[in-house]
Order: structure tokens, then sequence, then C-alpha cells
């Protein structure tokens, strides 16, 4: 997972970049960086760390142009840390391009191969660079039929030809001459929006990241659309047969902000139904319900409202602390859930306690919860999940990469709550999270139920990563 952010015609493009991928924060810790385009030329500031640690002040006020790329990362193919910081940007045939990207490709490995077979070279581990390495090639494509507009000839057939290469999930933006062009994979994996304000354009992963520069919600990026905005206008391919969509589901479980508009939906309003869904199936006696902030609050409510038990705050969040699942190594997830969560001992104490949390993928962060609240007073803890149990790695984009990481494949329900400790764990049905988000078949789901919409061509992604 990763968060992406373009600005196209403004004055301070490099400024709005940096409040929108300060917004998108959530989506990756790892680096941050942006890139800017004059229209001749292409400048970048990017560093590890988050935003206000990998982005000076004084970097940004050296950036030019009036198009600008951001980016905020969280690794899922290529070595962590800030060597592969993007945007990413490399001088090709066409011209220096500049690209942002979210998402895995799962034919990495062999297309790099076979491209460092033929003299090509790479300057870094991550899979987005092979967009630009392909460009590099000079290959074009053009499906039968499509029409390119006369300011897309020179370069559209070339990504054209790269698209037709890659495999897997992918939400792109990139900077070539005075364009900025945005596009998704054909099934949608993850989201991208454009949004406008005045005269100015703007894309993102999320629509929060049009709040924070008070820009409106324009349209989302289709699965299989290229956007091409310049100063001749705004340009729609549809180079690739309409077919399934597969959008991530767990972008509602977990990743999006619950205030952001993604796959035609609002992620609270679908947040806040799983936590009734999860109450409908199953309700226990309890005196209270109390979420694992911040991500299941909002189930919470939902579980609460549906159910008629209280809400109340059983655990505090330090909020100066980043999400303990996108942190690279178990290690520091481990250290990220003693320092982030701090029983509220006043409302839990000799209480029946039902904590919702928004998944359940290692274990090891819930069984530190009940633990905690247990030591705190808590008379029972019982677990409720407001999604299925993770049973497949996901290729896509989040960080599982293998059967072994996941406890639902090492354990049943029951040897799973005797290992966190809890009086009693349920899940929400696989049924019932369809049922919420609607569509299901539009959706993937394969976290959940082991069905992969793509398939895997690059074995490394499904080793453990080191």
């Amino acid at each position: 997972m990763c968060g992406i952010a373009g600005v196209y015609n403004s004055d301070i493009a490099p400024q709005l970049v940096y409040l929108q991928i300060y917004s998108l924060q959530h989506r990756g810790q790892e680096s941050a960086g942006i890139s800017s385009s004059d229209g001749s030329d292409i400048h970048t500031v990017k560093g590890a760390g988050k935003v206000l640690e990998g982005i000076s002040k004084d970097s940004i006020e050296n950036l030019k142009g009036r198009n600008a790329i951001g980016h905020v990362r969280y690794s899922t193919a290529g070595d962590a840390g800030g060597a592969n910081a993007q945007p990413i940007v490399r001088n090709t045939p066409l011209g220096k391009i500049a690209i942002v990207h979210n998402g895995n490709l799962t034919n990495y490995r062999l297309v790099r191969e076979s491209l460092e077979s033929k003299g090509y070279k790479f300057l870094n581990t991550s899979d987005t660079e092979l967009f630009l390495v392909l460009l590099e090639t000079e290959n074009k494509f053009v499906p039968e039929g499509l029409y390119i507009h006369p300011e897309d000839k020179e370069f559209l057939p070339h990504l054209l030809y790269a698209l037709r290469e890659v495999k897997g999930a992918y939400s792109v933006l990139m900077l070539y001459e005075d364009k900025l062009i945005a596009f998704r994979d054909a099934l949608g994996f993850r989201p991208l929006l454009m949004g406008k304000k005045g005269k100015t354009y703007f894309f993102a992963s999320e629509s929060c990241a049009f709040d924070i520069v008070e820009a409106d919600i324009l349209k989302e990026v289709k699965p299989g659309e290229i956007v091409v905005v310049d100063a001749k206008g705004i340009r729609n391919y549809f180079p690739f047969k309409k077919g399934r969509e597969a959008r991530c589901i767990f972008e509602f479980v977990y990743f999006a902000r619950p205030d952001s508009f993604i796959f035609e939906n609002w992620v609270y309003d679908v947040r806040k139904e799983l936590g009734r869904q999860l109450a409908r199936e199953e309700v226990v006696e309890a005196d209270l319900v109390s979420p694992v902030p911040d991500s299941g609050v909002v189930p919470a409510l939902g579980y609460a409202e549906e159910s008629g038990i209280p809400f109340e705050m059983g655990l505090i969040r330090n909020h100066y602390v980043g999400r303990s699942f996108i942190e690279p190594t178990q290690e520091l997830r481990n250290i990220r859930v003693l320092m982030k969560l701090s029983p509220n001992r006043s409302v839990i104490k000799g209480k029946r306690v039902v904590i919702i949390d928004d998944s359940l993928v290692r274990g090891t962060t819930s069984k530190r919860i009940v633990q905690m609240l247990k030591r705190a007073g808590a008379k029972e803890v019982h677990l409720r999940i407001a999604s299925p149990p993770v049973v497949g790695p996901c290729y896509y984009g989040i960080d599982t990469p293998t059967k072994e990481e996941l406890i639902a494949n090492r354990m049943s329900l029951e040897e799973i709550r005797r290992y966190i400790g809890a009086d009693s764990l349920r899940y929400l049905s696989l049924e019932g999270l369809r049922s919420v988000v609607g569509g299901g078949d539009s959706y993937c789901d394969a976290c959940f139920s082991n069905k992969y919409p793509v398939e895997v061509e690059d074995l490394k992604l499904i080793t453990p990563r080191t």
C-alpha cells in the first residue's frame, strides 16, 4: 500500500501535493517524495520517514513548476527505507519522466529479468521502475480501433505497450513534459480519484486528500482508464477490454481513512455497517462495547447501535505513534502496540468488554490488547473482528506475503481464541462482508477467500520478505 497525489495547473503545485500526501500519511510511513514539472524539466525531493521528516520546507520551495506528483511509501515490493522512495525519475528516449505508483506488479521479476537480458539497466529494486524501463524500450502498441488524440501520439503508444506487458495492481500518476497522466489497471485494485478547484485539477488515492486543499471530487478514475491532462484539456482513453473488476475490499476494512470516498462509497458508512452486520450475526452479553482505535472505532459504533450495548472508549490511543500493521517488521509492530494503546481503567475495571477490531492478521497485536485489558481489570474480554479470517496472502499491495504469517491458516477459531486469551472470539462472515459492500463480484477478497483474480508470476512475492 502507498498513497499517491497529483496537482495540475497551480502556482503552488508542490505545496498542494505536500498537503495531499500529508493527509495520506496513513497509507505509508517509510518514505515520502514530490516531483514537479515546469514543462521542460522535472525537479524532485524525497527522503526516508514520514512527510514531515522526509521533505523539508526549504526543499519544497526549490521545486519549480505548475504540475506536481507525490508519494508516501509502504513497501510491498523492493527494499524498505529511502532507497526506493518515490517519485522515481528516469531519462527515457521520450524525455524525462517521473512516476508514483500504488499497487504491486505480479510479473515484475520475470519482465525485469527479460529486460536485463537485453541490456536494460534498473537503478533500484522497486517494481514501479518497470513502467519507465518499458518506456525506454521505445516499443509501441495501439489496440485496434483506439483513437489517439494528436497531442498524445508521441507518448501514448509507448505507454500502452508498457501497460500491455505488466500484470497486477497499479494506480499510477506520471509527469511528462507539460502533461499529468493518471491510469489504473483494468481490474481497479487500488483507488484513484480526480478532483477540481477552479482551473486546477487534483488526483489522489483517497478523497480526504482533496478536503485538505478544498477541492471537490470530480470523478473516480475508472478501472482500465487513462486520463491525460495538459494545456489542451482532458482526454480519456479506455484501451482495455472491459471485464470483471477486482477492487480491494480491504480498503474498506482497514486502509482507507473513514472520512474518504472510494469505490463509489463512503468508507465511514461501510465500516459502520460492518459493525452492525457483526452484531446481527451474533451478540454476546456484555457491559460495554469498545473499539481498538482508530480503525475499530466506526465498526464499534455500528455494533453498539445494533446490539444496544453502550459504547465506551476502553482503550486510549497515543496519536503520535504510527499504525502498527504497516510497520515493516514484526518486532517493530510489537513495540508500536505497547507505545500507542493504553487501557482506560475507569471504564473497563470489573466489566464485561466487547472489543471491536477491524481485522486479525497475525494475532500478536490482539493478544497484547487482550492481556492489557485483563491486567487493567476487565472481567471478561470478548473479541469481535469486523472482517472474516485472513487466510490468503495479498499479492496486490498489502504486506501479507506468506500463508505462514497468517494465524487463521495455522490455527482453528478455538486455538486462536486460546492463543489470544479472549473469553470469546468471532469474525464477521465473508457473506456478511460481501452483503455490506454490495456488488461482491466486483471486489477482490482473496485475502478472505483464497480466490485470486490475477495469477502471480513473480515467485519472489510468495516468499518471505527480508
